[in-house]
């Protein structure tokens, strides 16, 4: 597990984003963004997605980190 969860917990507490903050963007439970942060699940690729999108809304510079976390060299 893990490079996901990593990346969406640097974000968050970078850029002071909170669980519930996200998950609400998300149309999610919190519980469901603390499992990704804790690694105890990964998303799936759908909700990198929407994890990107709703990051954009709250913080298009925490998106664009995240992007640069998760995917490293690859974009």
């Amino acid at each position: 597990m893990g490079k996901a969860g990593q990346a969406l917990r640097q974000v968050l507490e970078d850029y002071e984003i909170s669980q519930t903050q996200l998950a609400e963007a998300l149309g999610l439970g919190r519980s469901n963004v603390n499992r990704w942060v804790t690694e105890t699940r990964d998303p799936t690729a759908e909700t990198i997605v929407e994890i990107v999108r709703s990051l954009r809304g709250i913080n298009p510079e925490a998106a664009a980190r995240f992007v640069a976390l998760y995917l490293g060299d690859e974009v």
